[in-house]
C-alpha cells in the first residue's frame, strides 16, 4: 500500500450534502406513536430532537408509501400516498416542518425498478390482453413452448432467477382461465418490474420526483438504482446476482454457482476519465470498466440506466436548495460505480466497497484508496456506511471468527458473535467512516451499538428471502428489530412516543400525541401492543435511556464523534495515508486536516507518535461498561496495564479510568500506545 496523497473528491463541493451525515431512519422500526407495535410518522416526528442533539446532518427515509408489506415497503402500491400503517400525508408534512424547523434535510427513498402488484398499473394490465399498452408498462412475454411447436408457452421466458431466490418469471391467468403471458419480477412476486422502455413509465416517475419536490423534500435514495435497465433480447444467463454479496463461508450458504467465484473476470480493463466528469462512452483505447459478474449481468448496471439519471437531474436542477439524489448500486469496480455520479447524474452513490472491506485493515485500505480515487475522477464527493436495512449489523459481522464475512443473515443455529469484540471493533470502524473526507450514512441503532438479533425465531420472521429460499438465506429481519428507547418499559420504550406529554429532548420521554389514550394506567389506558419484531434481552441495557449522558457509551461516542467531525471540517477535509499507515500489520492510519486517525486492527499494541495526544478513542471508559458490554462483562474482560488506549474484548486496557472515559467525550489523554480493536483521533501538541 502506498503511502502517497490520496486526491479528495468533492472538497470544494459546497452543497450541504457533500459532506453530510445522513441517517437512516427504518419508519416501521424507530418509534411508535400510537401504540400498535408498529413503528410511523409522529413517531419519527417525536425523535427529531434525538437526532439533532445526536449532530447529524439529514435523514434517509424508507419507504412509507401506501403499499401491501410484501417487501417491508418496497413494493409500492402507490408512490403519492402515505400508507395507513404510518400515518397520513399530512403527518409526513409536519414530520418535514419539523426536521426543517431542527436543520434537518429529508431524504426520501424511490422504488423505480417495480412496483406492487397491487399498484393500478398492475392490475390495469391483468385485466388487458396481450399487446396492451397497460401491458406494456411492465415486462410482460409469452413463454417459451415446453413442447416445440405447440404453443404451450410453458416454459419461462428465459432463466433469470430472482434476487430473493426461486424463477423471476410468474405466469399469468386470462379472464377465461387458461394460461397466460409471464411478467418479469428480479424480486418477488409481487414486484413486478418496469418497462423502462415505455415514455409513459419515465414522465410518470418524473412526475412522482416532481411531488415529492414541490413538498419540500432534499432529495432520493434511489432503490435498485443499477436496475430498470435491461440487456435488449432478455438473453439468458446463467449467473446468480444479488444484492448484498453474501458469503458462502458464512456458515450456512451454500456457494453461488456462476457469480462471484469462477465466473468473476478479473478487473484488468481499464477505464480513462475525462477529468470534467463528461465521460459516457468508452476510453481513448475503446475499453469499458467491467463489472465483476462475467459474463455481465443482462439487468444489472445497463448503460442505458445512466440516461434516466441525466434526466432526473434535470428535473432536480429546477428547484432550488441543492437537491440530490444518492444510488443504492451494487457495483463493481469502483471506477464502474462513478459513473453514477458523474457531474450531470446522481450526485452521491453507496460505498458498498467499504462496507463490504470487514473488519480487516489491508482490505479496508484498499476500499478507502480506490473509493477516493474513483470519485476524484469525476469530481464527485464519496460516502462511506457500514451498515443499513439490508445487512446483518457491523457489531455482529465484526464478532465473527472472521471478520470480513458477510453472513445473509444469522440464525441460532448459526456461529454466534462475539458481542464484546464486535461493539469494540464497531466503535474502532465508527471513528474510522465519521473522519473520512465526503458524506457518511449512519444506519438507525448503530449509534446505541444494537447488534444483529442472531436468535430470532423461524416463526417471527417475515422477509421474504427467507421464504423463497427455504432459510437458506436467514433474511434481514435481524438488522430491523425495533429500536429500544427506554429500558424499563415494554418494548423497551419502542412506544414510548405513544404516551404522549412531557419535555422534548427525544430520548427521556415521548412527544407524540396520545391519540386519547394514556400509557400511565389511568383512565383510557391501552397498554401499547408488542413491537412487530421481538426484541433480544440484549437491547435492555444498550436502550437509548441507558446511555444518555453515560461517559463512554456507544451513544456518547458518536455524539462526540460527529461534534467533533463538524468542528474540524472533517467530512469536507483533506486525506493523505500517515507515515505509521501499515495496513499488512493492521494498522490504518491517515490525517485528515489537523487529524491524525490511526486504527489499531491488528494483534500487538501500536505507539501514539511522538508529540501527539489522543483527543477521542473509541475505548469504552468506566462509566461506558453498563451501557456498553454489560458491568459483568465489562469486569471480566478488564486488565491492569496502564498507559494503553483501549479497553476491549478481552485485549489489554488502560485502569477504565476516569481519563479514559474523559477522552471519549472529547477530553484528552496522553498514552503510549493504542491497543487492538481500537481507535483513535489524535492532534500534535
Amino acid at each position: 500500500m502506498s503511502h502517497r496523497p490520496t486526491a479528495t473528491p468533492g472538497s470544494d463541493i459546497a452543497a450541504w450534502w457533500a459532506s453530510a451525515v445522513v441517517y437512516q431512519i427504518y419508519p416501521r422500526s424507530f418509534a411508535d406513536a400510537n401504540g400498535d407495535g408498529m413503528g410511523d410518522l409522529l413517531g419519527v416526528t417525536a425523535r427529531l430532537p434525538y437526532l439533532q442533539r445526536l449532530g447529524v446532518d439529514a435523514i434517509w427515509l424508507s419507504p412509507f408509501y401506501k403499499s401491501p408489506q410484501a417487501d417491508a415497503g418496497y413494493d409500492v402500491a402507490d408512490y403519492r400516498q402515505v400508507d395507513p400503517m404510518f400515518g397520513r400525508l399530512d403527518d409526513f408534512d409536519g414530520m418535514l416542518r419539523k426536521a426543517h424547523s431542527l436543520g434537518l434535510k429529508v431524504i426520501v427513498d424511490l422504488v423505480p425498478n417495480h412496483t406492487s402488484d397491487e399498484h393500478i398499473w398492475f392490475q390495469e394490465a391483468l385485466a388487458a390482453p396481450p399487446g396492451s399498452a397497460e401491458r406494456d408498462r411492465y415486462m410482460f412475454r409469452p413463454g417459451k413452448d415446453q413442447v416445440a411447436g405447440s404453443g404451450d408457452g410453458n416454459l419461462a421466458p428465459n432463466n433469470w432467477k430472482s434476487i430473493f431466490g426461486g424463477p423471476a418469471w410468474t405466469r399469468t391467468t386470462n379472464p377465461d382461465g387458461s394460461s397466460g403471458d409471464w411478467y418479469l419480477h428480479l424480486f418477488d412476486t409481487k414486484q413486478p418490474d418496469l418497462n423502462w422502455e415505455n415514455p409513459e413509465v419515465q414522465e410518470e416517475m418524473r412526475s412522482v420526483l416532481r411531488f415529492w419536490l414541490d413538498r419540500g423534500v432534499d432529495g432520493f435514495r434511489v432503490d435498485v438504482a443499477h436496475g430498470m435497465v435491461k440487456e435488449a433480447g432478455l438473453p439468458d444467463w446463467d449467473g446468480v446476482a444479488a444484492m448484498v454479496e453474501g458469503s458462502a463461508d458464512a456458515g450456512h450458504l451454500p456457494d453461488a454457482p456462476g457469480a462471484h467465484s469462477d465466473a468473476v473476470e478479473p478487473h484488468t480493463a481499464h477505464h480513462h476519465h475525462d477529468p470534467a466528469g463528461d465521460d459516457h462512452s468508452a476510453d481513448n483505447a475503446g475499453h469499458q470498466p467491467v463489472s465483476p459478474l462475467y459474463p455481465p449481468s443482462p439487468f444489472f448496471d445497463q448503460d442505458g440506466v445512466h440516461e434516466i439519471y441525466r434526466d432526473w437531474n434535470r428535473v432536480l436542477a429546477g428547484y432550488d436548495g441543492d437537491r440530490m439524489l444518492v444510488a443504492e448500486a451494487w457495483v463493481e469496480p469502483a471506477e464502474r460505480l462513478a459513473r453514477y455520479i458523474r457531474k450531470d447524474e446522481m450526485q452521491q452513490a453507496f460505498n458498498f466497497d467499504f462496507l463490504l472491506a470487514g473488519w480487516d485493515a489491508q482490505r479496508m485500505a484498499v476500499a478507502i484508496e480506490d473509493s477516493l480515487e474513483a470519485a476524484a475522477s469525476v469530481g464527485a464527493p464519496s460516502t462511506w456506511v457500514l451498515s443499513n436495512h439490508d445487512t446483518v449489523r457491523h457489531t455482529s459481522r465484526f464478532g465473527l471468527a472472521d471478520p470480513t464475512t458477510f453472513p445473509k443473515g444469522i440464525a441460532a443455529e448459526d456461529e454466534q458473535p462475539d458481542a464484546g469484540l464486535g461493539l469494540a471493533r464497531a466503535r474502532a470502524a465508527t471513528l474510522v467512516s465519521l473522519a473520512l473526507p465526503g458524506s457518511t450514512y449512519v444506519y438507525q441503532g448503530e449509534e446505541l451499538g444494537l447488534p444483529e438479533h442472531t436468535t430470532l425465531p423461524a416463526e417471527a420472521r417475515q422477509d421474504p428471502t427467507f421464504f423463497r429460499t427455504n432459510g437458506i438465506e436467514r433474511g434481514r429481519d435481524g438488522c430491523r428489530v425495533p429500536l429500544p428507547w427506554k429500558s424499563g418499559e415494554p418494548g423497551y420504550g419502542f412506544a414510548d412516543a405513544y404516551a404522549g406529554g412531557g419535555p422534548s429532548d427525544g430520548v427521556s420521554s415521548g412527544a407524540g400525541p396520545s391519540d386519547g389514550f394514556s400509557s400511565d394506567g389511568g383512565p383510557g389506558h391501552r397498554p401499547p401492543a408488542p413491537p412487530w419484531l421481538p426484541q433480544p434481552e440484549s437491547f435492555g441495557e444498550l436502550a437509548a435511556d441507558r446511555q444518555d449522558g453515560v461517559e463512554g457509551s456507544t451513544l456518547e461516542l458518536y455524539r462526540s464523534a460527529l461534534s467533533l467531525r463538524k468542528r474540524h471540517g472533517l467530512g469536507s477535509g483533506s486525506f493523505c495515508w500517515a507515515d505509521m499507515h501499515d495496513p499488512e500489520l493492521g494498522v490504518l492510519a491517515f490525517q485528515n486536516r489537523d487529524i491524525l486517525v490511526i486504527a489499531n486492527m491488528g494483534t500487538e499494541p501500536t505507539p501514539v507518535p511522538d508529540g501527539y495526544h489522543v483527543e477521542l478513542s473509541s475505548a469504552p471508559g468506566a462509566g461506558a461498561a453498563e451501557a456498553a458490554f454489560g458491568e459483568a462483562a465489562f469486569r471480566e474482560r478488564a486488565f491492569d496495564e496502564p498507559a494503553v488506549v483501549g479497553a476491549s474484548a478481552g485485549r489489554p486496557a488502560s485502569h477504565a479510568s476516569a481519563a479514559a472515559s474523559a477522552a471519549l467525550l472529547g477530553g484528552t489523554l496522553d498514552a503510549a500506545v493504542i491497543a487492538p480493536n481500537t481507535a483513535a483521533y489524535l492532534v500534535a501538541g
